[in-house]
Parts: structure tokens; C-alpha cells; sequence
């Protein structure tokens, strides 16, 4: 079970994991540097604090997509989001989009190179089962596009 394949629906996910860093940083320079500190709604992130998360989880994601490429059958390490949100106060908007970019770029490097029978490469997430190198990449594109909604909605009320 991917709970983020329904933001995908049908879009190719490397095009959608690719566009995700120029997507994001435009928006963020619609928002300028004040907007980015607004919360969307009362005990939501801002914007900044969505980036810091979309930088916390593009590290856990280049762990897992190399744990599983390495791994004869890798289980998956979940993460608590909120715990890690704890720390979004230490970050700026800029210093979380350059993370984000950075390591998505070095991710899309890695997964250039793969071989077609790599992307069915079976892992295990321990809350989600069984799925494939495939499904992690299919669960960036939709965690991706999930926040990007979330901050283009703030943007439009803006």
C-alpha cells in the first residue's frame, strides 16, 4: 500500500520527481521571504517548514533508495515526521530548498543509471508491506506533489 500513489494518477513519476526542485523553488519566490513563515491553517507548517520536511524526507529517501539497491531485500526504516519537525525552527527557506535540490539531484543521478530489472527490486516497508525500489520513487512523485499542492494553496490565498 502506497498511500501517496492516488497524487500521482497516472503522471510519469520521473518527470514529476525531476520538476519537483524548479516547481518548489518557484513557488517559494512567489511566497517572498515573509509569506514563507505563514502557517497554512492553525497547528499546520508554513511553507519553510513544508521544504525542511521535504529536505528531512529526500535524506531518508536517498538512504532507502541506496539500502535497497544494496540490500538482497531491505526493510525499510520509517521515521516519525513530527519528531523530526521539532527541529524546522534552526532552518531557512533557503537552506531547505538547497538541501531539497542537492540530494533530489544526486538521487535522480543514481536512479539514471539503473537497469530496468533494479526498479522491481522487492523491499519491505513495515508499516505499508511489500513493495518495490519502484514504489519509492512512486511515493516521492506523490509526496512531492502533496506538498506542492499544500504550498501553492497558501500561495493562491496570498
Amino acid at each position: 500500500m502506497n498511500p501517496y500513489a492516488s497524487f500521482v494518477k497516472g503522471q510519469d513519476v520521473m518527470k514529476v520527481i525531476s520538476a519537483t526542485p524548479g516547481k518548489l523553488r518557484e513557488l517559494m519566490y512567489s511566497l517572498g521571504p515573509d509569506a514563507v513563515n505563514l502557517p497554512r491553517a492553525p497547528g499546520k507548517w508554513c511553507a519553510r517548514e513544508i521544504v525542511a520536511h521535504l529536505a528531512d524526507t529526500e535524506l531518508a529517501f536517498a538512504f532507502r533508495l541506496r539500502q535497497a539497491l544494496a540490500e538482497p531485500h531491505h526493510v525499510i526504516q520509517p521515521f516519525d515526521q513530527d519528531l523530526w519537525a521539532k527541529s524546522y525552527a534552526a532552518y531557512s527557506a533557503s537552506a531547505a530548498l538547497a538541501t531539497f535540490a542537492a540530494v533530489r539531484n544526486w538521487n535522480l543521478e543514481l536512479v539514471g543509471t539503473l537497469k530496468p530489472e533494479q526498479m522491481e527490486k522487492p523491499v519491505t516497508h513495515p508499516e505499508r508491506g511489500q513493495m518495490t525500489f519502484r514504489t519509492i520513487l512512486e511515493t516521492m512523485a506523490g509526496h512531492d506533489l502533496n506538498h506542492l499542492a499544500q504550498i501553492s494553496e497558501l500561495s493562491a490565498r496570498i
